[in-house]
């Protein structure tokens, strides 16, 4: 058996030979090893590629490594490229090249499209679909360290070489089945370039903040925006440059001088009198200057928009039963937030009224909204009752049991409301 370090290639010149003989394959299957802990971009060591007769591991650290075969290989639309779980991986290539690899397919999406739960692991998808056992041992290792280890490189190539037994089930799955549209609208939205670039002034979403005062949320942005930018040019975390907490702080309390800057908590005074300190005055000031029409709404809440509880309840019953029935993850059909915004009718261009998921679950949802629809229980199954007509609006429960009283009572006043 040969050596696992004969897999990882380190020349420039064996890398464009190996993505040119990829590039007659039907498809490939890859992964990446990167560090991300002290930097604001990850730093890409190692990428794993495997064809149907071979698999190595590109060394990103080796002197001279050159990667254009590589992106122009991903680039290549008759080679599919297959991922799990691709996130991660296609935002590190849109970092370097600012395109997604395509075409694609995630083994991770195709499972829960099949049934297999929500966003299965690679490992338990090789233990049921190959039955093969992925030592993770080495899953947290310093990848940038020099030389790798025989155990690194061996993990690092089963990330890919299971991968090929993987995909070819679930392809299988998803075309007996009949689920290729559903599986091409969800790579559609993964191929999306613009879900992996972040503008600088949308920054401050990711703060979630609490309150609904526009001028807070106009400092907020400014702030944010102003750290964004600073990790970016720094290659650095932004809580390295300016913590959550203050930049919160910052924008509660609109501190005009060094020394109310400072006097923030979580921020060194260093840190305020130096470069970082004028950049974030300069911030509060341009969000404090901004007019009253200019500044931002504060962010739909995600759940509790206006629709009641008891229907979103309702409809999370029927999203299990639509689940269940075509043997397809919950969060792929619907998410909490669009469960709440169907429910209060929030918009028109709503994804669970679209494409496959209006078949398996949004007309069904819709008529239950509708009241053209009821839930009922037959032995341990959830039935789906028709009703002609619509069930009528429900009254009041205050309105209702004081009718009552008054008809006990014979009189026109109503009393109060027993329990």
């Amino acid at each position: 058996m040969a050596r696992p370090d004969a897999h990882v290639l380190t020349a420039a010149a064996d890398v464009a030979a190996l993505c040119a003989r990829l590039a007659t394959a039907p498809f490939v299957t890859v992964d990446t090893e990167f560090m991300r802990e002290t930097t604001y971009w990850p730093k890409l060591c190692l990428i794993q590629i495997a064809g149907p007769d071979e698999a190595v591991a590109i060394d990103l650290m080796a002197p001279g490594m050159d990667l254009a075969p590589f992106h122009a290989l991903m680039a290549d639309e008759r080679v599919l490229k297959v991922f799990h779980s691709a996130r991660q991986d296609i935002e590190i290539m849109v970092n370097l090249t600012g395109r997604v690899p395509a075409p694609l397919f995630d083994t991770q999406v195709a499972a829960m499209v099949c049934g297999f739960g929500e966003q299965v692991s690679y490992d338990t998808l090789v233990a049921r679909l190959v039955h093969e056992h992925v030592d993770k041992s080495s899953r947290f290792t310093d990848w940038s360290h020099r030389p790798l280890s025989d155990r690194q490189i061996t993990y690092a190539l089963a990330d890919v070489t299971h991968l090929r037994g993987v995909y070819a089930k679930l392809a299988q799955r998803i075309e007996d089945n009949g689920r290729d549209a559903w599986l091409a609208e969800e790579m559609a939205n993964l191929t999306n370039v613009g879900s992996y670039t972040t503008p600088p002034e949308d920054a401050w979403l990711r703060l979630k903040p609490r309150t609904t005062n526009r001028r807070f949320l106009a400092v907020l942005r400014e702030v944010a925006a102003f750290r964004e930018r600073e990790a970016r040019t720094r290659d650095l975390p932004r809580n390295r440059v300016v913590r959550d907490e203050a930049l919160l702080e910052v924008a509660a309390h609109h501190p005009a001088t060094t020394a109310e800057l400072a006097r923030t908590r979580r921020l060194s005074k260093g840190l305020a009198e130096g470069v970082i300190g004028q950049g974030l005055l300069a911030a509060v000031a341009r969000g404090l200057a901004l007019d009253e029409g200019a500044l931002p709404e504060s962010p739909p809440r995600p759940i509790g928009g206006g629709a009641p509880g008891a229907l979103i309840d309702l409809l999370k019953v029927l999203l299990k039963h639509c689940s269940d029935s075509h043997h397809v993850a919950q969060r792929l059909i619907a998410t909490s937030a669009e469960l709440d915004a169907l429910a209060s009718r929030r918009g028109t261009d709503d994804p669970l009224l679209r494409g496959w998921r209006r078949e398996v679950f949004g007309e069904a949802a819709l008529a239950l909204i509708e009241g053209r629809l009821a839930l009922g229980a037959g032995g341990q199954q959830i039935a789906l009752i028709p009703v002609e007509g619509g069930i009528p609006r429900p009254e009041p429960a205050l309105k209702r049991l004081s009718r009552r009283r008054r008809r006990k009572t014979g009189s026109n006043q109503p009393g109060p409301v027993e329990p």
